[in-house]
């Protein structure tokens, strides 16, 4: 009787170990056979190493959620991608995702999908690493770089895809707009101070200058609170009663990520707050809530934002 269930466990882990193994080998014999040759390829250094590209990829399979979109704004539409799963597929790309395979989670894509899709390149972020021997065996794979800028990203990904002019026109374009929105506001970008919060299912927290939220606003001139001007991605983690100054300004932006309705859910508990009256952008009437896209940092997100900037600075301040 003692031994019954001791027995059981070892033999549900014996198969669990024959499949996972099966699988593997499936991977790895399947990869061999689909993984086509390259008669013409380019050499693209990266943290694993040097990959030998196509020339002009095809079928190209994006990891980390920024390289999908930085990729359409580049002209080649990816054949799957993988998401953050946490929260929705994001808004702003959604009318974009059309035919594209989605591949789960970034932590953790599917292999298998991956496979059927039959990639001549894979574009992997910096937690990739351990399934890169994989992936290349699948496709040639390119892992991208770590602690880049928003524009050092888009330029890294048009350089690989061979589209470095039209990377470059698309920066020349965002700064263009930049100038355009500060002669829009008219010479007053130094006096607004923009605060930037995000809301997620459970609490909040505010965004510093390290974010792509926050380097267009620092684009633009705009100022932000004094908590806000620190040199990190968030510079709060959780939004407390006592915090709540914190995030005010003249303007505040909220971003609803992780499901609208948890979000509204923390919005209204924040609201119900007695201190929440009495900051100056809820005097004002100036608290604004925005998608996902401030959250992210690819150039169609950061247009996005600079459009909502245009939509609720310029529009409402003059």
């Amino acid at each position: 009787m003692f031994l019954r269930p001791f027995i059981g466990f070892l033999l549900t882990a014996v198969l669990t170990f024959t499949l996972v193994s099966a699988c593997g080998k499936n991977i790895d014999s399947l990869a061999t056979i689909s993984k086509q040759p390259i008669e013409k390829c380019r050499k693209a250094q990266h943290p694993m190493g040097e990959t030998c590209i196509p020339l002009h990829p095809q079928r190209v399979v994006t990891i980390p959620p920024y390289a999908f979109a930085n990729a359409l704004a580049l002209g080649i539409k990816p054949i799957a991608t993988a998401y953050d799963t946490t929260e929705a597929f994001p808004e702003y790309l959604r009318d974009r995702v059309d035919g594209v395979e989605l591949l789960g989670d970034m932590a953790q894509p599917s292999l298998e999908k991956i496979l059927r899709a039959k990639p001549d390149l894979i574009l992997a972020d910096p937690w990739s690493q351990d399934s890169y021997k994989l992936l290349s065996a699948i496709a040639p794979t390119v892992i991208l770089g770590r602690d880049l800028s928003w524009q050092e990203e888009l330029t890294e990904l048009s350089i690989l895809l061979g589209r470095k002019e039209a990377g470059d026109r698309l920066l020349e374009n965002y700064w263009q707009r930049v100038e355009k929105l500060k002669q829009a506001l008219k010479g007053r970008a130094p006096q607004i101070q923009v605060s930037i919060a995000g809301v997620f299912p459970g609490y909040a927290y505010a965004y510093g200058t390290k974010s792509p939220a926050g380097a267009a606003i620092n684009d633009t001139g705009l100022q932000r609170p004094p908590l806000q001007r620190g040199d990190g991605y968030y510079v709060l983690q959780y939004v407390s009663e006592e915090s709540l100054s914190d995030i005010d300004g003249d303007v505040l932006f909220f971003l609803t990520r992780g499901g609208k309705n948890g979000a509204k859910k923390v919005l209204e508990a924040i609201a119900k707050r007695p201190l929440w009256q009495q900051l100056k952008s809820v005097q004002n009437g100036r608290v604004y809530l925005v998608g996902s896209h401030w959250h992210t940092g690819d150039i169609l997100a950061m247009n996005r934002i600079i459009d909502d900037l245009f939509k609720y600075l310029v529009n409402t301040l003059n």
